[in-house]
């Protein structure tokens, strides 16, 4: 199970579209950093497939200027 977490960066001026369309997701949990312009948004898919998918989702918001990882772990013993 693919868990990452990343500091999101929205376009100037998108930061409630940015929350809005991540937390649409159902894999995303996205919430405002208090007093700066970011998002720190959580992502947790049930597989590798699934988390290519969502990737290619995240790629699409125009309101997201660009995502820093901050820390990613993958089960190394999945459950069948």
């Amino acid at each position: 199970m693919p868990v990452f977490s990343y500091i999101a960066y929205p376009a100037p001026g998108a930061k409630a579209d940015l929350l809005h369309h991540l937390s649409a997701f159902e894999e995303c949990y996205a919430v405002p950093a208090q007093g700066k312009d970011i998002l720190l948004l959580v992502t947790d898919t049930p597989d590798e497939e699934s988390e290519k998918k969502l990737q290619q989702k995240l790629k699409k918001i125009k309101s997201l200027q660009s995502l820093s990882m901050t820390f990613g772990h993958m089960d190394d013993n999945p459950k069948p």
